[in-house]
């Protein structure tokens, strides 16, 4: 994707399995599920990009957040960490977006937002001006004709970015 410097990445179904009968913020989970190849499109994306990570992430604040990316072993390719709790707004409210390019520094213009959920991370994100990618993990049926560009597969990510 030409012009692009900032990638923001949903956490939640996106990096990392969210199992909706867990209870409580992910870092306290029996069980932590990071996606396969999450850490080397991370690694791979980390050297051309500043990437930021953030969730909409019910139950943890942004500390609880990374506690999670810490046990999963990808907090480290992240420049930047943000909760709606600690935003003050949820997507796909289009402010969510326009807050982190604000608080991170950078231009809306030039960034795409990676996620899983197409009504709360793509329509949001386009809406407040950002590029896009799905990540379809589960299948869904579009049509999604918000999103830039629609993936199964975290790799799949690498033929669009690099």
């Amino acid at each position: 994707m030409k012009g692009i410097n900032h990638i923001v990445f949903d956490w939640g179904d996106t990096l990392m399995r969210d199992f909706p009968e867990k209870k409580g913020p992910m870092y306290v989970w029996d069980r932590i599920e990071v996606f396969p190849d999450a850490a080397l499109v991370l690694e791979s994306l980390s050297n051309k990009y500043v990437l930021t990570v953030a969730s909409n992430a019910g139950e943890s604040d942004t500390a609880d957040m990374r506690k999670a990316l810490v046990i999963g072993n990808i907090d480290h390719y992240f420049k930047n960490h943000f909760t709606s709790k600690d935003l003050g707004v949820c997507k796909p409210d289009p402010e969510f977006f326009l807050r982190i390019c604000m608080e991170a520094d950078f231009c809306i213009d030039k960034s795409v937002l990676i996620g899983n959920d197409y009504k709360k991370d793509i329509v949001g994100a386009k809406t407040a001006g950002m590029k896009t990618i799905l990540v379809n993990h589960a299948g869904a049926q579009g049509p999604f004709e918000l999103a830039d560009y629609v993936v199964s597969e975290l790799k799949d990510l690498l033929q669009i970015l690099l």
